[in-house]
């Protein structure tokens, strides 16, 4: 993906896809809560026509990778490339924010215990251990353009929830990490929270008699892009350990880790390295291999 085909990119769709959607629509302006900061007051806006992004609280805007620059704390265009092609196939599914449309808003929200035989049946496909799911999860019902609908939902540190079923991947604002803090001096990164329920379904086969999901603490990113807000909390640990994608977004996170955080960063990818990324290794799945090309005599 070149910068041209980044910025062509509606912001607001990218938005939706990780999790940040507005509170509310002013003819050609979307509102947000800064996805930057904790707030009462929305101060966040998009302009759909012009497709950018001005925070009033910072005094900064701009385009889409200006954007994805400021949320992963980078400097560097190509890494915001990396990040933002990494993030498409979730792009190309979320709702699309199109200036004719009205505004899509979840509706009749409501939380409730982890038990619908589809979701369950869902992660029984994804190999979770139920039990650990029932714990962790929630049941999420709410209503989209007069449909209902239903997906697993795990909370964050804000109250926000990535929500999760076998057809969508989205999630309700505010969008941020996840902390799990059992009084550890050591903790598990993951990208999301797949990732962290199959660590845990991992322990549990290898010892089912040892209760595991507070042997240590953890941090779950809920994508990429919310790794600033993680770093701080990542450091304070003696010793980490990143379970994070073996792709170009999980290299960069676990260099950036590494980079702020100092000694005894430890890459756990390593044991996983022919998969895509923790529940691929659960289930078995491997990365295709790469076709290799064939280069003719050199005379």
């Amino acid at each position: 993906m070149n910068i041209a085909e980044a910025k062509s990119i509606s912001l607001a769709d990218y938005l939706q896809s990780i999790g940040i959607t507005p509170c509310k629509r002013q003819g050609n302006n979307l509102w947000y809560y800064s996805p930057f900061r904790n707030e009462t007051e929305a101060s966040f806006k998009v302009n759909l026509s012009r497709n950018e992004w001005y925070d009033f609280g910072m005094g900064k805007g701009g385009d889409i990778l200006k954007f994805i620059m400021e949320q992963h704390g980078i400097n560097d265009i190509s890494q915001a490339l990396h990040i933002i092609s990494g993030e498409m196939p979730r792009i190309q599914n979320s709702f699309s924010f199109r200036p004719q449309d009205n505004l899509p808003t979840f509706e009749n929200i409501r939380i409730l215990p982890l038990e619908n035989p589809a979701l369950l049946q869902y992660l029984n496909k994804r190999q979770i251990h139920i039990p650990f799911a029932g714990q962790i999860c929630n049941e999420i019902h709410f209503q989209f353009k007069g449909k209902s609908y239903f997906s697993i939902g795990f909370a964050n540190d804000w109250g926000g929830y990535e929500l999760r079923n076998e057809y969508f991947q989205g999630g309700l604002s505010p969008k941020t990490i996840t902390t799990v803090q059992n009084g550890n001096d050591t903790c598990c990164v993951f990208e999301g929270f797949m990732d962290y329920l199959s660590y845990l379904t991992l322990l549990h086969k290898r010892n089912p008699e040892v209760p595991t999901i507070s042997k240590q603490d953890y941090v779950i990113l809920n994508s990429i892009v919310n790794l600033p807000k993680a770093i701080g909390i990542i450091g304070s640990y003696r010793e980490k350990y990143c379970y994070l994608d073996n792709d170009k977004g999980g290299v960069s996170a676990y260099q950036e880790i590494q980079k702020k955080c100092g000694a005894n960063v430890l890459d756990r990818s390593i044991h996983y390295r022919e998969y895509k990324d923790l529940n691929d290794y659960l289930c078995g799945k491997k990365l295709l291999p790469k076709k290799q090309v064939r280069k003719g005599f050199k005379l």
